[in-house]
């Protein structure tokens, strides 16, 4: 449609007022662009100052894992004939043999196991409680590995547990199961202290929407469990948590609580967290079997946030069928995080790995890959991976904790007379400050662009095996992630005290495809006791 000469003077002449009653002077060629831009003083923004911010609150942009976005992802699914919101039960199987008599004995029984001794009421919620907070006292002072060990609550879920088992009303595989939580996630009457001695007495009123699903699910939760100071490291406010398998070092971090106490059987399972490796990291340290999910499985709402577009939330436990049982408890979408989605989940614990593509990248280890190719299946090599990253971590972190570094909304300057440690603690969270909102934007479509091109890549695989579980790359591109534990072994020979480990490597997945990962993890375990083995654990001094 032409404009006439006349409701263009009119629109100039409209505009030119607006300007000039504004206080400031229209930039010529600024309304060729759909953007009027100022000369001059900026017209006073009207009505009250903007809301104060927080931790938690997330951002109205949200990030996809799958490159065409969620909607393009739903129609897939609804062309394949998949039901992203269908449930298949996780079956476990009855109870044979002699059960256990030695407390150590059963506490180190996987999940699925507990579950089947429940089930048919060779031990009850209330026995199974006593086990697990009586080594739990025990062990921690060794291991560090609390934060908070909830006594009273716990006994009440499990006398809850139990009574609701007598009369026949069991809810699945978790009820009765003792499991901690990482003290990144919120829980009614308990410290929330994300690691820092700042927050040692903070109480946050409300539970975490995956405490709620687990409570939902009958399990008794026994424990808030360790993280580094705000998810950094195994360094938190009472001292570094330690691996059961020597004591001389830290578990990892920042999930190292959860780590620790698993593998220590201070706990039946722990939901641990990852930004950048920190689910992956403890867990191949402490020699466990986790799952880190696809980006967006599981609701992060109640948990300290580092990072909208990165942070994932996952089982660490004993065995892959164990994660398969709790993650289908906490998976799917929450309107409390505007990032969580409903998935297609159907684990399958007769899955054939000939009917699957595995690839395998250049550090993967050659006895696990063996080890698959005796079960059927034909690894073959990866191309190459791409490479790159953003800067989501510095500038999202920065931004989730601007509440807290700049309370007065000025910057304090880092004080003089630190050492280096002091410092580097103080300098966190400032380093994504300096980032420009158009660095910003221009870093996450790059983002994109890597994500698609692994998308590429990884489109004629369904998993494949990683020595180094690519946790830089994978965690940009939110792909899942599940850890298993295939030998014993000197992890680190160049070490001046080398020790014999467990020895673990990483199985990635496609996207959404959680299930196959632990699918192909635990064909592996049906046939190996790696994932059985124990630490010898020291007593308390």
């Amino acid at each position: 449609m032409t404009r006439s000469p006349l409701a263009t003077l009119r629109r100039r002449d409209f505009l030119k007022a607006a300007a000039a009653a504004a206080g400031g002077t229209l930039v010529p060629g600024s309304v060729a662009g759909a953007s009027v831009g100022w000369r001059g003083s900026p017209p006073a923004q009207q009505g009250p100052p903007p809301a104060p911010l927080g931790n938690g609150e997330p951002p109205a942009l949200e990030f996809q894992a799958y490159p065409g976005g969620t909607g393009a992802l739903y129609v897939r699914w609804h062309r394949e004939g998949v039901d992203p919101f269908a449930r298949h039960l996780v079956a476990i199987e009855p109870w044979s043999g002699p059960v256990p008599t030695r407390e150590e004995d059963v506490a180190y029984l996987p999940v699925h196991r507990l579950a089947a001794l429940i089930r048919e009421r060779h031990v009850s919620p209330t026995e199974l409680a006593d086990i697990y907070l009586e080594r739990i006292k025990r062990y921690d002072p060794v291991l560090l590995c609390a934060v908070t060990i909830l006594e009273g609550a716990a006994r009440e879920e499990a006398q809850q547990a139990e009574s609701e088992i007598r009369a026949g009303e069991w809810k699945g595989p978790l009820h009765g199961i003792p499991y901690g939580v990482k003290d990144l996630f919120s829980v009614r009457g308990a410290p929330t202290t994300w690691g820092s001695a700042d927050f040692a007495d903070r109480f946050i009123d409300e539970d975490a929407e995956v405490v709620v699903r687990l409570r939902s699910a009958g399990a008794v939760l026994i424990a808030k469990l360790a993280t580094g100071e705000f998810a950094r490291g195994d360094q938190w406010y009472r001292g570094r948590t330690n691996n059961p398998w020597n004591v001389e070092e830290g578990s990892s971090g920042s999930s190292a609580g959860p780590a620790s106490a698993t593998a220590s059987a201070c706990v039946a399972f722990a939901i641990g967290t990852e930004t950048q490796g920190s689910i992956v990291s403890p867990s191949r340290r402490c020699g466990l079997s986790a799952l880190r999910p696809t980006f967006g499985r599981v609701s992060r709402h109640g948990a300290m946030v580092l990072a909208w577009s990165m942070d994932k939330a996952g089982p660490m436990c004993r065995s892959a069928q164990d994660c398969a049982l709790v993650f289908d408890a906490i998976r799917g979408a929450s309107e409390k995080d505007p990032a969580s989605l409903t998935a297609p989940f159907r684990f399958d614990p007769a899955l054939d790995l000939s009917t699957l593509r595995i690839g395998y990248d250049e550090d993967a280890p050659a006895p696990f890959i063996e080890a698959l190719r005796r079960l059927g299946a034909d690894p073959r090599p990866m191309p190459e991976l791409p490479r790159g990253g953003s800067n989501a971590l510095n500038v999202e972190s920065a931004a989730a904790f601007d509440y807290h570094i700049a309370p007065e909304g000025e910057l304090p300057p880092i004080p003089d007379g630190l050492s280096q440690e002091e410092r580097r603690r103080a300098n966190r969270f400032r380093g994504g400050r300096d980032a420009s909102g158009l660095d910003y934007v221009n870093a996450q479509r790059r983002r994109l662009l890597l994500m698609q091109r692994t998308e590429e890549v990884m489109r004629g695989f369904d998993l494949f095996v990683s020595g180094s579980g690519q946790v830089g790359l994978t965690n940009q591109t939110g792909h899942p992630a599940a850890v298993v534990p295939y030998d014993f072994g000197v992890r680190n020979p160049d070490d001046e005290r080398p020790t014999t480990m467990p020895l673990t490597t990483t199985l990635i997945g496609r996207l959404f495809a959680d299930d196959v990962i632990l699918g192909v993890a635990h064909a592996f375990q049906k046939g190996t006791d790696w994932h059985l083995r124990r630490p010898t654990l020291p007593s308390a001094p």
